[in-house]
């Protein structure tokens, strides 16, 4: 009987004492029951959730040491990225009233290039300027509203969301607009898993599972030989159930859904993934799109694109770049699966 380690993250809090992450990514990981697992298996607390990893034993590093050295790692990319934190290197750029470049460090210039790059991909979609209207929804640093949002109030806040104000430079950023807020928590959480991936990779570990807040990247197999294999969850939102269990070689895999972060006003549902063309949440019937992608930085950021999109813009975008994309779809009859060619090919279904 396989024993299954739930790994859900909705209103994440942060270690250092509020949410940094708001999207609820689900997908959760098998092990044997019966026999101790064979590899080493080391967590901890960070970015409001926890980190898991699983890899074969070495004589060339302690478990201790390498716990180490990925803490300090996952405690810095919090300080530089986490929008909780007010000194930041993030919360300081976002409270930098100013046209002028603010200097910003090496890995935060490179996250923010990757969320523009997948910005430009989904036409717009993913957007991490997209803050003042999460915040206005009351999915950010703020509490749920009194009362749903004007359309004026939104005009407003949509006034300050936009990528095209965001330039990034070799050392640098600069806004357009000064009072340009942005936030990487679509991506910030993928980035801490490839870190860590990395950080593997350089003591010449290469079997390991790693895992934070449910985004994962794998490589290699388990000590017994067999692939990792992950399941990901069904849809619902007050029960846990299995919906897939595969196999993705040595790559990274993400889950985006809007089925657990959610309130409700007089009857409606308000999701916490908010359409930056329309500044409000989604209100089509893709609950769940999983990515599987070489980097979890891209596959983390191309899920919350892909179900914000909704299901036929989603496998359009699929299809013309080859991504490996499992879609599912809340139908009067139940839920309904799409993947992507490249998902058929990548992917293996047990």
């Amino acid at each position: 009987m396989p024993l299954f380690l739930w790994k859900n993250v909705v209103n994440l809090k942060d270690v250092y004492e509020k949410p940094l992450l708001l999207i609820t990514f689900s997908v959760l990981f098998l092990v044997s029951c019966g026999e101790p697992p064979a590899e080493v298996h080391l967590s901890g607390p960070t970015m409001g959730t926890t980190y898991n990893l699983k890899y074969a034993p070495t004589e060339l590093i302690t478990p201790s040491e390498l716990q180490a050295e990925i803490n300090q790692e996952l405690i810095n990319i919090n300080q530089l990225m986490s929008t909780y934190i007010q000194d930041s290197e993030l919360s300081r750029f976002n409270q930098w009233n100013s046209t002028e470049p603010f200097p910003l460090s090496a890995q935060t210039i490179y996250v923010m290039r990757e969320a523009k790059r997948l910005g430009d991909l989904s036409d717009g979609i993913l957007d991490v300027t997209v803050g003042p209207l999460v915040n206005l929804w009351g999915f950010g640093p703020k509490a749920r509203p009194d009362k749903i949002p004007s359309a004026a109030e939104i005009m407003a806040a949509r006034q300050r969301v936009g990528l095209q104000r965001l330039e990034i430079r070799e050392n640098s950023a600069r806004k357009t607009h000064p009072n340009l807020y942005v936030d990487l928590s679509t991506i910030a959480k993928g980035y801490g898993v490839d870190q860590m991936a990395d950080i593997l990779e350089k003591h010449n570990i290469h079997d390991y599972l790693v895992e934070v807040g449910g985004e994962m990247r794998l490589s290699g197999r388990k000590s017994n030989g067999q692939p990792w294999r992950v399941a990901i969850e069904k849809p619902l939102t007050k029960e846990r159930a299995v919906e897939r269990i595969i196999s993705v070689g040595n790559n990274a895999i993400a889950t985006s859904g809007d089925y657990r972060n959610y309130y409700e006003d007089a009857g409606v549902r308000y999701s916490h993934l908010i359409n930056p063309n329309t500044g409000a949440p989604i209100n089509h019937n893709l609950v769940s799109v999983t990515v599987v992608a070489p980097s979890s930085m891209t596959a983390d950021g191309l899920a919350t694109a892909l179900n914000v999109m909704g299901k036929e813009k989603a496998l359009l975008l699929s299809e013309k770049y080859d991504l490996a994309v499992l879609l599912i779809t809340k139908e009067k009859e139940g839920f309904k699966e799409y993947t992507s060619a490249m998902f058929d090919k990548l992917v293996t279904i047990h």
